[in-house]
């Protein structure tokens, strides 16, 4: 069954806003051990800073394999 592009970008938000979440914990934990010290605003900013580019590549992989099913179904 062929996945919309509505749905695609459904799917590829979610992945988004889960992994800009998960990244937001890792940098709680991680950056202090490197000495890196910010507050939680710094935290947010960071992890926005990658949410478009994350989005935009989740996006188009889906599309890309995708079209690749699809040509392999014809």
């Amino acid at each position: 069954m062929k996945q919309s592009r509505t749905m695609s970008m459904v799917e590829a938000t979610a992945n988004v806003v889960v992994g800009y979440v998960l990244a937001i914990a890792t940098q709680i934990v991680v950056f202090p051990w490197f000495g890196i010290e910010t507050g939680l605003t710094e935290h947010l900013t960071i992890g926005l800073a990658f949410v478009g580019v994350s989005l935009a590549r989740g996006y188009l992989l889906r599309r890309l394999f995708e079209a690749i099913r699809m040509r392999s179904a014809e």
